[in-house]
């Protein structure tokens, strides 16, 4: 009992608290979405290439807005941010969810409702990441708290598709569309239910253009930052795209329906939460590099050996093995980057993670749409998941000989994180 409690101890904080609630029902509309759009246009356009395509719209605004939403991030209220970005968001959930319900919608509709959404989230993730370490009162819990968010979201990432596929199949994607839309509702009040002490966010005397060019060069003296980034960005062209195929692969190479699609989804997504989990009992950064490589590895073996798998069931397991590597990347890299970023530059380097993250995903994307057009589903996955191994085994290879730069640099085995802690240089 004491290790479960200590497993969700960052609960007790009131802000975290209801920023973990409101959070949790309005990803679970977020993935009912995700799910539904996908479905919808390739049941409507039967096409891998239109999936690239409208993932790519909803995605390349984060990629090129990113850095600029991380500059506002930290020349602002990031809490303001956030909540008149969850505002926006709901508001395009609407107007998606009336469109689909009225039958009025047509793809020019969808990809340029997935553009807005892609500028918006530009703007969000920044904010949303940076606000954490302001929701926990001990910072010795921080990194807890970050593992306990992505449980939360890959709890959301199994319950959206699978309540998605019972709904896709009985009453349709319309009213996916809909919950999608009243789930921020939640979201937006838990923000108003927060008491975050006032914060006195000082005025730049620069631009933003020289806010971001600060951001990159802080990212340049940083080379541990920098590399996690950077293969959280290789990993994301590479193998993350592999979400674009999978009504591909529901449909056609199972030959199976939207509940097909909805298992797939799900058990990724519990395996995801596994990794979540694990991540969660993590009670120092120590290891928390090789932890993250050995974790793209993983994923990208997972999803090579789905990509021919012939029995479903086979399948289910190795996506799910997927969904646990791909989580623990992403857990682990958040952590790593939130525990060892100065204050001032939190955003402008977490809108660099975001860009790497969900920025890099768009053109992927739209490579796998194209691959699978014009040659097999099935070997443009295994060639990602390839890719994501051969990543896992170059990135092992440069934080190695990082460490052993700094060791020559310094003359000893320890280097001070950017929070000022020791910490091993070859962890």
């Amino acid at each position: 009992m004491a290790a479960l409690s200590d497993t969700f101890r960052s609960l007790k904080y009131h802000n975290f608290r209801l920023y973990f609630t409101g959070q949790s029902i309005s990803l679970i509309g977020t993935w009912m979405e995700r799910i539904s759009v996908n479905w919808l246009v390739y049941t409507t356009t039967h096409s891998a290439l239109m999936l690239g395509v409208v993932n790519f719209a909803g995605q390349i605004p984060t990629l090129l807005l990113s850095p600029y939403g991380g500059a506002i991030s930290d020349r602002h209220n990031r809490y303001r941010v956030l909540l008149t970005t969850q505002i926006a968001a709901m508001i395009q959930a609407s107007i998606m969810a009336v469109l689909v319900l009225t039958h009025t919608y047509n793809l020019a509709a969808i990809i340029s409702l997935n553009v807005v959404l892609g500028i918006i989230n530009a703007f969000d993730t920044p904010s949303r990441q940076s606000l954490m370490i302001r929701l926990i009162e001990d910072k010795k819990d921080l990194q807890n708290a970050i593992a306990l968010n992505s449980s939360m979201v890959n709890l959301a990432r199994l319950l959206g598709p699978a309540v998605a596929g019972v709904l896709l199949t009985t009453v349709g994607t319309g009213i996916c569309f809909l919950l999608n839309a009243l789930s921020f509702i939640a979201v937006i009040i838990s923000l108003l239910l927060m008491k975050l002490p006032p914060i006195d966010v000082k005025k730049s005397a620069e631009s933003v253009w020289q806010n971001l060019q600060q951001g990159y060069s802080y990212l340049q003296q940083n080379s541990n930052l920098k590399l996690m980034i950077l293969l959280m960005a290789s990993t994301s062209f590479f193998v993350m795209p592999f979400t674009t195929l999978m009504p591909v692969f529901a449909k056609d190479v199972f030959k199976g329906n939207a509940a097909t699609y909805s298992a797939l989804n799900s058990i990724s997504g519990l395996g995801s939460l596994i990794g979540a989990i694990y991540m969660a009992g993590f009670k120092t950064t120590k290891n928390i590099r090789k932890v993250t490589v050995y974790a793209c590895g993983l994923f990208g073996l997972g999803i090579a050996v789905f990509a021919w798998c012939a029995n479903f069931w086979l399948a289910l397991v190795f996506i799910m093995i997927a969904g646990a590597g791909t989580m623990m990347q992403i857990a682990g890299t958040n952590t790593y980057i939130q525990t060892n970023v100065r204050d001032d530059m939190r955003g402008r380097v977490i809108s660099y993670y975001a860009m790497a993250f969900l920025g890099m995903q768009p053109l992927g994307s739209f490579l796998a749409g194209l691959g699978a057009h014009h040659i097999s589903p099935r070997m443009i996955l295994f060639i990602e998941g390839l890719a994501g191994v051969v990543t896992a085994v170059l990135f092992a290879i440069l934080f190695k000989r990082d460490a052993a730069k700094q060791i020559e640099g310094t003359g000893v085995g320890r280097v001070m994180s950017e929070d000022g802690k020791r910490m091993e240089i070859g962890e």
